[in-house]
């Protein structure tokens, strides 16, 4: 065992590391036992974690159980609703701190619990980059609430039913009324948004045992689940299965096909890249239009459909979407039991059409997170397909430019706004570099006058991202940023822009030589950060642009388990 350099022997050191150690354990805690960390991201101030105490002392039953010995190492936790300027900023951090822990103590596997949107790439992150064994417990969504006698989708009907205030369709006690029915429980966001879809990712992954991801974070066979994780991880540590053995290309090509399928987060994206940087594999943005474009969409559940993950789960599960997509499944790719993920399926049943369509009768025939490129976009930019609306995946317009969010919100309900519902409306100052962080803030409400005439969805580009349970036809993940001397930062108010995801293109209408001659706006001094110290100068420094994950340059490849240098 790896911690036999800590506790093995009977040197000065040896005996300072059992002796501060022991505090109740028995001798045998000591004398061989795999030595099993839980990376427990649970927080009051993200709440969506805040029930992942409860998961970790299942997990320490099963380690016990299996003749493990659980160590619970609290993580830093991210949650989306309080972070501000945006969690992203510290999903890096969060992979760094886990990475450097794991590696720093007496550690010989790793079980993760993760829940809110970043939490769950952040420590596939660092546990990969770390290469001991690993298992991920998800922490499940919450349980469905409703307000005028319908089903909540959390995060999703909180912009629908805001944007009903702005069309004066809804008054504004009604919406407050809704607040206290929008979260009913313990647990995540209950649509496919980015905490459902990196669940989900990491089991296509292999990184969960199959038939947990989406689990009810109140379900009792989450505890179950999250027991026999802690039994499992044991078995790991002894065959030494490592992540770098379960992320393979095969595993990111199932993860990819997973996401069409569930018509998940373009989240996904940005966090996949990354996770695939840190264990070597060449993961390119075009592996997510060749693998995934071709994809139906099979699950009927909010942004792209209408049902919630407790629908998912009486329906079938995640291992019923993925016995329907197993044909697109790369055959090769294991899991954290040892077995090939394709041969996890067989037993599993679709028990609601409706929720979980069959591959013979998809919701949508191609549903694939598209990759688009062009003169506005070189490095690539993402759209959400099966959230768009159809009429305008391609489209032809004005641009109306936004320099920062904050101009954005000063100017949106102008009267006297120029744009109508053609205009293509620019969001720049919101990639990595430029807020920092990369927010969630490229889903912009529609201006209240066009809201007023019964307009519903307008085109909009942004360098910035897009929160997993939003909806509309909106172009992400902008490449290079307009920060980082893009071309977004070149447009103009009235330039020509044209859309066609069917060509996969995203063209501005400007000539290069034009373009060469053209400086920033002066509008867009200031709308980008400058911190002079701390993490958010570091993470300038060295985050790279969204098509490369936007991981820090010098966390690429796996850094191993290798055991430090003494501390006495």
């Amino acid at each position: 065992m790896r911690s036999a350099a800590w506790y093995g022997g009977e040197d000065r050191d040896a005996y300072i590391h059992r002796a501060w150690m022991r505090r109740g354990n028995p001798d045998s805690a000591f004398d061989g036992r795999p030595q099993i960390a839980i990376i427990n991201t649970a927080s009051d101030l993200a709440p969506c974690n805040s029930h992942l105490d409860t998961l970790a002392q299942s997990v320490k039953n099963g380690v016990w159980e299996a003749g493990g010995v659980p160590l619970n190492l609290p993580m830093i936790s991210l949650g989306e609703t309080l972070v501000r300027p945006t969690s992203m900023l510290w999903r890096n951090m969060v992979a760094m701190a886990t990475e450097e822990l794991i590696r720093a103590n007496p550690i010989d596997g790793v079980v993760l619990l993760g829940g809110c949107d970043k939490t769950i790439p952040a420590i596939l992150m660092g546990a990969a980059s770390v290469n001991l064994p690993a298992i991920v417990v998800p922490g499940g969504p919450m349980m469905t609430g409703t307000f005028r006698g319908s089903p909540l989708g959390c995060g999703t009907d909180v912009w629908k039913l805001s944007e009903e205030v702005r069309a004066g369709l809804l008054s504004k006690a009604k919406f407050l009324s809704s607040e206290s029915a929008m979260i009913r429980s313990n647990g995540h966001c209950n649509t496919m948004g980015t905490a459902s879809t990196m669940g989900s990712m990491a089991e296509a992954l292999g990184m969960v045992l199959p038939g947990v991801a989406g689990t009810p974070a109140t379900d009792s066979r989450l505890l179950k689940a999250s027991h026999e994780s802690g039994r499992r991880i044991i078995d790991m540590v002894k065959e030494d299965l490592k992540p770098s053995d379960i992320l393979t290309k095969g595993a990111f090509i199932n993860a990819i096909v997973t996401l069409a399928g569930i018509g998940g987060s373009t989240n996904a994206v940005v966090h996949l890249l990354a996770i695939a940087g840190r264990v070597g594999v060449d993961l390119r943005l075009e592996d997510f239009d060749k693998y995934g474009s071709d994809v139906p969409l099979l699950l009927n559940l909010l942004p792209a459909g209408k049902y919630l993950m407790e629908d998912l789960h009486r329906a079938g599960g995640l291992l019923a979407v993925l016995q329907q997509l197993q044909p697109h499944l790369d055959s090769s790719a294991i899991t954290v039991t040892g077995r090939p993920l394709v041969e996890t399926l067989g037993e599993a049943e679709i028990y609601d059409a409706d929720v979980i369509h069959q591959l013979s009768d998809p919701l949508q025939e191609k549903a694939g997170i598209a990759i688009l490129r062009g003169n506005l976009a070189p490095l690539g930019a993402v759209i959400k397909p099966s959230a768009a609306t159809p009429a305008l995946l391609h489209h032809r317009g004005p641009a109306l430019v936004f320099d920062g969010i904050e101009d954005f919100h000063s100017r949106i309900d102008d009267p006297d706004l120029n744009v109508d519902e053609n205009t293509i409306l620019i969001l720049r100052g919101c990639g990595p570099k430029g807020y920092p962080g990369m927010p969630e803030v490229a889903n912009l409400i529609l201006p209240s006058k066009l809201l007023a005439k019964g307009v519903t969805d307008m085109v909009r580009i942004c360098d910035g991202r897009m929160s997993g349970t939003a909806y509309g036809t909106v172009v992400l993940h902008v490449a290079p940023e307009a920060a980082a001397g893009g071309p977004l930062g070149l447009v103009r108010d009235g330039d020509m822009i044209e859309l066609n995801v069917s060509q996969r293109s995203l063209h501005l209408e400007v000539s290069d030589e034009e373009l060469s001659q053209r400086t920033p706006a002066a509008s867009m001094t200031g709308a980008f950060a400058n911190p002079k110290r701390g993490w958010e100068r570091l993470y300038i420094d060295h985050v790279m642009q969204a098509d490369r994950g936007a991981d820090f340059d010098f966390l690429q490849g796996s850094s191993g388990s290798f055991i430090p240098r003494e501390s006495h």
